[in-house]
């Protein structure tokens, strides 16, 4: 039976070596050259692992992907719909004061999508995440970028994560 017996207070090796490795991995990623969205073309981004938006020296989210190269697109470019990017429209969620999502008709994502001004401040709100700082830092393993990512959140306080069951 699993939890007893004499590993019942150990931590399994597996996760602590895990755990062991996000801290190193979390001072990579800071120390890393911080990079704006236009030069993404031009960066040596890893296919996968960690990558955190800062904006004023301001850390406002960290995110995971198996290919950050195309997240960040989906974050950011001018094309993005609000299905793919989903931080820009929490950020327009905010500066329209509509601060729930909401599953009903009224309110629902393709709603708001409809309403001018929603839309104008949705793109805003691109082209602000495409002004902000990137770092990236590489993490294969899909279980420890999960981790890492929890883990850069807590340690910076990044205020746009959000780990709530939907």
């Amino acid at each position: 039976m699993r939890g007893t017996g004499q590993n019942a207070t150990r931590m399994n090796e597996t996760f602590r070596l895990h755990v062991e490795a996000l801290h190193p991995a979390y001072e990579r990623l800071i120390a890393s050259a911080p990079f704006k969205y236009a030069d993404l073309a031009k960066q040596r981004v890893p296919e996968r692992g960690v990558y955190l938006l800062t904006e004023g020296g301001r850390h406002l989210y960290v995110g995971r992907s198996g290919n950050i190269r195309q997240r960040l697109r989906s974050h950011c470019a001018v094309s993005a719909t609000h299905h793919k990017a989903a931080f820009a429209f929490r950020l327009a969620r905010e500066a329209c004061g509509v601060p729930k999502a909401t599953y009903k008709p009224e309110g629902s994502r393709a709603h708001l999508m409809t309403q001018e001004h929603f839309q104008a401040a949705f793109e805003a709100q691109k082209a602000r995440l495409r002004e902000m700082d990137i770092r990236v830092v590489e993490e294969v393993d899909p279980n420890r970028q999960a981790l890492l990512e929890m883990y850069v959140s807590i340690a910076l306080g990044t205020p746009y994560n959000d780990f709530a069951n939907h």
